[in-house]
Order: C-alpha cells, then structure tokens, then sequence
C-alpha cells in the first residue's frame, strides 16, 4: 500500500535528465550491430555450402590454388603424324628444338638469374665479419660451375639451332650431309634428332626445294629468346659489383692457401685443377663475353658437311626472317596492344649481332631502324632490376655499322634516354589517374560480365566478350608493369634522383597493378570455367580457318610437291588444334602454319583474323601464368627504398589504409619465391629472415609506432582539454580519422599476421600500466583514457587491475608496508633486483673505501697508533686512550676541508653511513618480503598442516587440468610457507661476496680499519650532537634526531675484515665511559667546593659542563647499544675461522645422515 501511495508523487517529481534515453540508445546500437555481425557470420557461411560459384578464398593465405595450364601427356612424335614423312621429321626437329630453347629459358629465369641476382644480399654491411666474403664465395662456386654447364649448353643448342638451318637453306645441292646432331645437349630434340640421320642427298633437293619457299619465323623467334638469356646473364654480370669484388677476394685467399697448402689441410694435387677451373670459370662468365662468346663460335664445321658463313640462301632468309619480325614488333612497341614486343625487340637485335658475326655483312638501313626504336624505348628491363639499352648493346656488339653512322644521331639517341626520364616525371601522376580510370572500368566490366549467367542464344557473343575482358587486364598489367619497371631501373641505373611525387605515383601503380591480380584471383572459380570454354571457341574458329583453306587446296586439281606440303600442314595443324590447348600443340600449329600459309591458301582477310585468334589462344591457354607474369613485383625488393615514403603517405591519407592491406605487402611477397633460389649463405632462410626484418623495421617506424604516439597524444589532449594545451579545432589544424587503420584485416607477412588494432592496443595498455604504477594517483586519468580510446577507435584496452594507492606513498619515507605493496603489485622479482642494485652500489662505495685507508696520510697515522697500544695497554689497562682518538680526529683536519667545513673524517664517516644504509634498506627489503608472504598465507588455517590438494584431487578422479591446477597450487603453498618462516638471507650473501676479496692478501691496507673506529666515534657523536641541536633552531638545514646507518656501516666492514676480536681489545667503549666518568667526578667535587664560595656565574658554568659530559656519554652509550644490535645481525659472536669449522661439521652431519639413510634397508646383495 505504502508503494502505491508513494509513486504518483515521486512521478510527478521524478526529474529527467535524459540519462535513461542515452543508456537506451546506447543498448539498442550495440543490439543492432551485433545483428548486423552476426547476419555477415551467417550469410557468409551460407555461401561457402551453397552451389553456386561465389568469390575464392583470401588472396594472402590461399590454401589451395587452382591450376588452369594444360599439361601434354602425348610426345611431339604422336602429335606430328601426318602421311607425308619428310615435313614430320623436319616439324618435329624444329618443335624439339624449339621446346629446349623455352626449358632453358625457363631454368635461367628460376634458377640462375634469382641465384646470380640475390648473391651477397641478407648480410648488413655493419655485421660482416672478415672472412664472410670469401666463404660466400665459396658455397657459390658449384651454382658457377652449374651456370657455367648450363651456358655451354646453351651454346650447343645455338649451334645446331643454326646448322638444322643452314642444312635446310642449303644452296649447294651435291651436300651429303644435311643435318648434324652429334653432341647435341638437350633432353627432348635428342632422340628426335638422331631419327632424321638417315635423310640425306635423296631428299636434299626436296628439302632444299620446300625450305626455300616458307620462312620459319617461329624458329628464329626462339633462337632470339636464348640469346637473350645470354644477354640477360652478360648484364647481370657487368652490373654486379659485389660477385666482382668477392671473386677477386677469393682469389687472393687462394693464393694465401697455394704458398702453404698444409696449413689448410688441402692437397696440392686438387690445388691446381680447381685454380684451372676457376679461372675458366672466370673467363667464360665474369669477363661479359657470355654472348660474344656464343656469336663468336665456329658455326662452320667442315667435317660435318654443313656450309654456314658462305650459305647465301641462309644469309638472305635469316636477314629476311629478322626484319619480318622486326616489321611486326616495332609497329606494336608503346601501343596499348603491346604484349611482349619489347622482349622480342631484344631478341631482334641478339638475332642481328649473330647475322653480323657469322656473315659479317651490316645491312646500314635495317640498323638505323633499330636503333631509332630506342627514341620511343630508350631502355628494356631484362629481370628484376637488370636493365638494357639498346644502343649500347648494338653499337658495343656491331662496331663496324656504328662506324658507318653519323655520331651527332648516335648521341641524340643516348640523350633521349634523359628526356625521357623528364617526360615520365612530368606525366606520371597522369599517368596514374588515366590508368586508375581504366583499371577501376575494367574491373567493372570484369565483375559485370562473369555476374552474367550463360544465355543460351547467345553463348559465342558472351564467351567472346569474356575473352576480350580477360586479354584487356593482361594488357593493362603488361603497360603498367613496364612504366613502373623501366622507370624504377632507370632512374636507379642512371642514378638520378626521384621526387617523392614520382614515388608515390609509382606506387599508386603497384597497387593498380597487383589490383588487376587480385580481381582474378578473386573469381578465379568463374575464369577457371570460362577459361575451357573459350579456348575451344578460338580452336573452333582456328580449325573454321584452316578447314577453309585445305578445302581451296583440296578443290585445286593440280599436282605439286609444294601443294602437297602445304596441305601435310594444314592437316597437321588440324590434328593439333583437336585436342587440349597445350604449349606443345600450339608450337606444331605455329610451325605448320608456316608451311600452310604459302602457296596464298588463306586469303589476306582471313590470315589476319586467324593470327589473332592464335595469339589470343596463346594468352587465354596460359592466362593464369600470364597474370602472375605480368603482375608479379619481384623487383620492389631492389626498389624497397621506396617503402619507407609510401608508408608516410598512408600514414597522411589514413581514409585510404585500406590499401597497404591488399595491395602493398602483396607486392613486397612477391621476391619471396625468387629468394629461395640463393646459392651464397648456409640457408636461404638467412635471407628471407633479414628481409623480413628489414621491412618490419620500416613498417613499425613508419607507421605503426606513429600511430600509437598519434593515438596516445589524441587521447591524452582529449582528457585534458581543461588545460587548454592545444589548438584543436579541426578547421584550423585539419583533422585525420586513425580509425580506419583499425578497421582492417590482418596483413599477411612471411609466417606473420600483423593486426594494427591489436598492436596499438597493446602498446596503450603498456603505457597506461607502466605510467599507473610510477603514480598511482593518475589512475582515474588513465581510466578516462581506456574508455574514450574504447569509444573513439574501438580498442577493447584491458584493465590494470592495480591496489589502490595509500595515503603515506606520497611521503618522503619508506616502510615495510610500503615495500610488501610494491612487492604485491609488481612481484618478488622486484626484490632480486633490488638486492642486485645495492651490490653494485656497495662496490663503487668499497672502492672509495679501500682507496681513503690506502692514502700514505691516513695508514701511517694508523700504524703508528697500532704500535702505540700494543707498546703501552698494559699501563692503560687494556684500553686505548680517549685522548690519543681525539687526537686523530682533530688532526685530521689539519689535511684539509672542504669548502663546506668537513674534515676527510667526516667524509669517511658519511661512507660508512651510505654502506651502512644501504644494508638498512636490504634488511627492510626482506622484511617487506616475509610481510607480504605472511600476508598471502594469513588464509592457510595451520601452517604445520596443509593438506596435499593433488592427492585429494586424484582421489576423487577429477580431470587431468584439475589435478595439475592442484599441482600448482600445492607448489605455490610450499614456496609461501618455506618464505614466510625463512625468507632469504641477504645480509650472509653480501658477506658472503665481499669478505675474500677484503680479507685477501692485497688487501692488507684494510686490516687497519678496526684502529680507525674511535676517531670516527668520536666524530660521529659531535657530528649527532651538532645535529640534534639544529632541530631546536630556526634553519634546520642538516638537522636529524637519530642515524643507524653509522653503526651499520661499521658492524658490517668489521664483519667482512674478521675484525670483532680486534676491536674489542681496544674496551674503547669503557675507555670512553672511564675518561666521562672521571669528568663528571671532578665537576662534583669542584662544584662542592665552589658551593661555599656562592659564585653563580662559576657554578652555572660548571652545570653547564657537567649537562655537556652527560649528553658526550649518552651519545656514545647510544652508539654502544646501537652497534652492539647491529652486530647481532652478522653473528658478532663467532669468527670467520669458527664459522667456517661450523660450516664443515654441518656438512659432514648431513653426509653421514645420508649414508645412515641408505644403509637402513637391508641389502639383497647380502641376503
């Protein structure tokens, strides 16, 4: 009743605050975002079971990859079968030759290059240690050796390239011989080869007859590209200085070994084959001349009956073959369309030096047409940062056409080279916005078309979009790969300098350029089954084409061999193209074309069509390995000082974070691959562990560590906008939202995930601990800024969990209390490391020590009083006179002060004070220690009885984590009870560590100490005296009413000088009290005396005398008592000799309890 009555008027008096309306809204936003998360969860998983090809998984982890290049299970001999015999062999060996010359390239990419490239990278030009070089070199003379195989190889293989040749273009009809293989070193032409032998002059005309008519273009194309992989060595070679440098070392070191091979452990016998084989090592590959070596060979071999250098027929159809390529390429070069021209440039002119060495005949014009490719290309990147010029190259490599030339064109040329670095600085950011526009349309297209679903009606037209689509992104890469590559290596190679906008807008084009990777590899379950059906839509239209043209000839009733051949081809070309896309079919339909398309069987508007539908198989047949070609930023590794600036400009433009997650470490993953092929360190996991290091350095310099002193700052300004610290408003100082960095995804690098969220949280909750215990009172602040940064970013900040503080932590004093909470809080490893310091603070102090008792002042005055007791205790009684210490202590002063009136005396004395409160503080330290064990075990009922937890646990058949959850406890019980009753005996460990060296024989200036002791007593009571009477007074600098750390410091070095005994044979104490006693005594009696005489003044004065006597005599009794307790602590009682013959029998006790212990159990063996 009482409720009801009461509730109206509290309703109506209720007051709203709106508080209830903001806990509500703040309960339903977070309601609704947990929805929200939880629909994501739920739509996600739905996806993954459903039916329906959806995007793949995350491109950085990528478990399983899909495989879209077609493998060829049949040989080239079942795949060149057609009735006419003569053109299967001739295919056959050119195909072989052909699939060498792409393995040899292939292994030179993967191998020799990354080997050759990464040699001497992972090794800091700080840490390198004499000798590292040479021992690099030496686990890289076998790849050398390899690489030296591999080249030779090579060069056979362009031999009998050029023989099978000239054998074919043969103009000496009466040869016997046409084709050599002898010595041929390939794996798959071999077998090949040695198949044809047979053909000789019956079929010579024939062959003479056919080859004359269709050019092998595909033939000399190869040939080009293995000459370019000699190329590409040659420039690696020449822009190597560090493999130049270490060869040279190692050489030297062999010389060392050569003069005194014993030394080494080597025979001389295996000393001069290896130097034969280094320096043809040497010869053959560090001198550049890999290639001029291979154009320089003696192609004319009289005894294998092939004619080359005075082939005429040869020398016409390779010069009319290298300008037939050259014509295709050079219109393409810089074209949107350009795919590979660039590549094929390169092997152009490889292809014309060859022509130049072997028929030594320059055709001036064709020359000049090459050279003025290098206005529009000034310079090709090879690999990785190994760049070509062009002009160079044919004017180093042909000197004889580059006499012919006018030298005001040769260095306009080279000066193109610099124009076009300024051109590219100038339209680069354009550069990078037209190519953002057609990258983001493209991805548009890529994402609306393979939405689509397959309409039956118009199947062909879709299929046929896709495949533009596709064929458009691998375009797009190859020009935005070559930008970034040619420019990088040439501003690298020509060392200039590049602005920081150039940079920037390079790398806005690694990330368009891994953004086209990514878009595939995001649907690359749609492109893997698009893929399949394209290309047999392009071999339907091929096999359309060539189906046309075999009719033209079939339907032509006249009889040739030509014809005959011509329609062999096509048939060839049929059998093909029926079958999968591999890189083997589509090398026998390129060279049986070249026989097909003779004769006009195709007419001019169906050879364009077909070419392109063959180049367009050729991209989609490989397009997965033509993407990651194509995209593929391997040589940011040798441009990673760029990494560093675009990490300030993510930092600056925090809206777009988002990048540096997809794009950016993707690239730099890229050299990953690549490094595994380094020969020069013990494991290539050296160098991939340095890389690793490297770019985390930079990552957490350049971004992450900002970050949390921007987050930090943010937060503490915010907390403390009261003070008005700073300007903030954000239209005047700008305003950046770091939130976005806490948005994103973990980035995958190397075998880490580095989540920015998770790292910025840790370093505030860090700070915010470490900052909350050195001021507890700071906690609220600290809190405030946990909730705001929870709030603000959506840091989930963990809780400091610290005890409160109490009133006296912000005293000038320290206690138990305080000690055992400190020890609380931060735990026991506080007290070792305590200890620790005050060791080391002790030997600094002892060394001062040691040098004021070894001064020749100091140690006469010393010895000379030793002597002086020995000489005369019998007339004092045993005691050492008061006086003779008075003496000392007044006499000191003779030697000097300081400018604040102490004596060295006092000095001394203040040293033996800070020793001796030093082992005050020790002494606390434990007692803190103890005070807090006893204070965690006050819940133990009955320290004699605790009950074993793992024994109760295992009775009653608990889990396997309980009883090893009671294990720990029972251990933590243990450690309590044995610390609380015990604790740990510091003082005996400082003893312990100390005393040898004091007692040792060098030692023996310190053996004086015990005789210096009264003069400091003496000093010491005048010096406590002076400073209690300071605390009646106005100014009570210096005043104190008590220090223990005198009688301390004294008890202490007594102990560690084993000089107890010594001491109390001076009874200086009762020496002292005799000499007051007996002053007092004369007051007395002078004071009984003067009483009669009624002389006030005098007797004031006598009681003033005898109240100084007095307090002399309570101070020094004071000090009596007060040393008397501190040797109570270091066991005054017994010597270092008594203490060590105790250690002895304790010893011998616990031995002979041990035997006692195993010698109770009756022995079997006697039994």
């Amino acid at each position: 009743m009482a409720v009801e009555t009461i509730a109206p008027d509290w309703e109506f008096d209720r007051f709203d605050d709106g508080s209830q309306k903001i806990h509500t809204e703040v309960q339903l936003k977070n309601y609704s975002k947990f929805l929200e998360d939880y629909t994501s969860q739920l739509r996600g998983i739905e996806e993954a079971l459903d039916d329906s090809i959806g995007d793949v998984w995350d491109f950085t982890l990528d478990p399983i990859a899909l495989k879209l290049l077609p493998y060829e299970q049949s040989s080239l001999l079942e795949l060149i079968k057609t009735d006419n015999k003569v053109l299967n062999k001739v295919i056959t060996v050119y195909a072989a030759l052909c699939s060498e010359v792409k393995k040899l390239k292939y292994e030179a990419e993967t191998k020799f290059y990354n080997g050759l490239l990464y040699y001497g990278e992972g090794v800091s030009d700080t840490s390198v240690v004499e000798g590292e070089s040479q021992i690099q070199m030496g686990r890289f003379i076998s790849f050398l050796q390899e690489l030296s195989c591999f080249v030779t190889r090579c060069y056979e293989v362009v031999v009998n390239i050029v023989h099978q040749l000239a054998a074919l273009y043969n103009s000496n009809k009466g040869a016997t011989k046409i084709i050599e293989s002898s010595g041929v070193h390939f794996q798959v032409g071999l077998r090949f080869l040695k198949q044809i032998l047979h053909l000789c002059i019956s079929i010579s005309k024939y062959l003479y007859h056919v080859c004359l008519i269709f050019p092998l273009q595909t033939v000399y194309e190869h040939l080009g590209e293995l000459l370019v992989v000699l190329l590409t060595l040659d420039e690696i070679m020449e822009n190597h200085g560090t493999l130049k440098d270490h060869w040279k070392m190692y050489k030297r070191l062999l010389k060392s070994v050569h003069h005194n091979p014993g030394k080494f452990s080597i025979p001389e016998e295996k000393l001069k084959p290896f130097e034969k084989l280094l320096l043809k090592l040497e010869g053959q590959m560090l001198d550049g001349m890999i290639l001029q070596a291979c154009v320089e060979q003696r192609f004319d071999d009289p005894g294998e009956g092939v004619s080359v250098a005075k082939n005429s027929a040869f020398a016409e159809e390779f010069a009319f073959n290298i300008r037939t390529i050259f014509t295709n390429i050079e219109s393409k070069i810089g074209e949107p369309s350009e795919i590979d021209q660039r590549d094929k440039y390169a092997g152009v002119c490889g292809l014309f030096v060859l022509h130049f060495h072997i028929f030594r005949s320059v055709d001036k014009k064709f020359y000049k047409a090459l050279l003025d490719v290098c206005k529009k290309v000034p310079a090709v990147t090879l690999t990785a940062n190994i760049i070509w010029f062009p002009d160079t190259f044919l004017i180093a490599k042909v000197p004889a056409a580059a006499k012919l030339m006018d030298k005001k064109s040769l260095q306009a040329i080279r000066a193109q080279r610099d124009a076009y670095l300024q051109q590219r600085a100038v339209t680069l950011t354009k550069d990078v916005q037209s190519y953002y526009v057609f990258v983001t349309s493209w991805m548009m297209k890529m994402e609306s078309i393979i939405s689509k679903e397959h309409k039956s009606d118009k199947l062909a037209e879709d299929l046929n979009s896709r495949c533009n689509v596709f064929v458009q992104g691998i375009l797009y890469a190859y020009s935005i790969g070559t930008i970034i590559k040619t420019t990088m290596n040439m501003y690298m190679s020509m060392q200039r300098p590049m602005t920081k906008t150039s940079v920037k807008a390079l790398c806005r084009l690694v990330e368009l350029l891994k953004a086209v990777e990514h878009t595939f590899h995001r649907r690359s379950m749609v492109v893997a089954d698009s893929v399949s059906h394209i290309t047999q839509q392009l071999q339907s239209q091929a096999l359309n084409s060539i189906g046309n043209a075999k009719k033209r000839v079939i339907s032509d009733k006249k009889y040739s061999e030509q014809r005959l051949d011509v329609l062999s081809s096509l048939v060839m070309a049929e059998n093909a193209l029926s079958g999968p896309s591999t890189k083997e079919r589509r090398l026998v339909v390129s060279l049986a074309l070249c026989v097909g398309t003779q004769l006009k069987t195709f007419k001019d508007e169906e050879l364009l069509p077909l070419q392109l539908v063959l180049k367009k198989l050729d991209l989609i047949s490989e397009l997965s390995e033509r993407v990651k070609l194509q995209c593929d930023c391997s040589f940011l590794y040798w441009h990673r000082a760029v990494f560093p600036i675009y990490l300030d400009d993510v930092y600056d433009k925090a809206v777009d974070a988002a990048r540096i997650h997809q794009y950016m470490f993707s690239a730099l993953r890229d050299s990953v691959p690549s490094m595994l092929h380094a020969k020069h360190m013990e494991s290539c996991d050296q160098l991939l562990e340095s890389y690793d290091k490297e770019i985390m350095d930079v990552f957490n310099e350049h971004l992450l560590d900002k970050l949390c002193k921007e987050i930090e700052k943010d937060l503490r300004l915010s907390v403390h906008t009261h003070l008005k610290l700073d300007d903030r408003n954000p239209f005047k100082v700008g305003m950046k939202d770091m939130a976005h960095f806490f948005s994103l995804k973990p980035i995958r690098f190397f075998n880490r995930f580095i989540l920015i969220k998770a790292y910025v949280t840790h370093y505030l909750d860090k700070t915010f601990y470490n900052l909350t215990t050195v001021a507890l009172h700071d906690w609220a602040t600290y809190s405030e800024m946990r909730n705001l940064a929870t709030q603000r970013y959506g840091l989930t900040m963990t809780e400091a969990y610290l005890p409160s503080q109490t009133l006296e932590q912000h005293l000038n004093t320290i206690n138990i209390r305080h000690i055992a909470n400190s020890i609380r809080t931060h735990g026991t490893g506080i007290m070792n490391t305590t200890v620790n310091f005050t060791y080391q603070f002790l030997r600094k102090k002892f060394y001062i020590f040691s040098q004021f008792m070894y001064d020749e002042h100091i140690k006469s005055r010393l010895i000379k009083d030793i002597r002086f007791f020995r000489e005369t205790k019998d007339q004092s009684d045993q005691k050492y006179p008061f006086e003779r210490a008075e003496k000392f202590n007044r006499g000191i002063r003779k030697l000097g002060i300081t400018p604040d009136g102490q004596s060295y005396l006092d000095q001394f004395r203040q040293l033996i004070s800070q020793i001796g409160n030093a082992m005050g503080y020790v002494r606390m330290i434990r007692s803190g220690g103890l005070h807090c064990c006893s204070s965690a075990i006050r819940f133990v009922p009955d320290l004699e009885d605790i009950v074993n937890f793992e024994e109760l646990v295992k009775e009653e058949g608990l889990s396997e984590e309980t009883q090893k959850a009671a294990s720990v406890l029972d251990s933590v019980l243990g450690d309590l009870t044995s610390n609380s009753a015990e604790g740990t005996e510091y003082f005996k460990m400082l003893v312990a560590v100390f005393a040898p060296e004091f007692r040792s024989a060098k030692n023996m200036h310190l053996r004086n100490f015990y005789m210096i002791v009264p003069p400091l007593t003496v000093n010491f009571v005048e010096h406590s005296i002076s400073c209690k009477e300071k605390l009646n007074k106005k100014n009570k600098t210096g005043a104190a009413f008590t220090d223990d750390g005198f009688a301390m410091g004294v008890a202490y070095i007594l102990k560690l000088l084993d000089q107890y005994l010594e001491f109390d044979s001076l009874h200086w104490f009762q020496a002292v009290r005799d000499k007051y006693k007996k002053e007092m005594n004369a007051v007395v009696k002078e004071q009984n005396v003067q009483s009669a005489s009624q002389d006030e003044k005098l007797l004031q004065t006598m009681n003033l005398t005898q109240k100084r006597l007095d307090v002399y005599l309570q101070e020094f009794e004071l000090l009596h008592f007060s040393l008397s307790s501190a040797r109570i602590f270091f066991r005054a009682d017994k010597t270092a000799a008594e203490e060590i013959q105790e250690r002895k029998d304790k010893e011998v006790a616990s031995k002979a309890g041990a035997l006692s212990d195993g010698s109770t159990p009756a022995d079997p063996a006697s039994k």
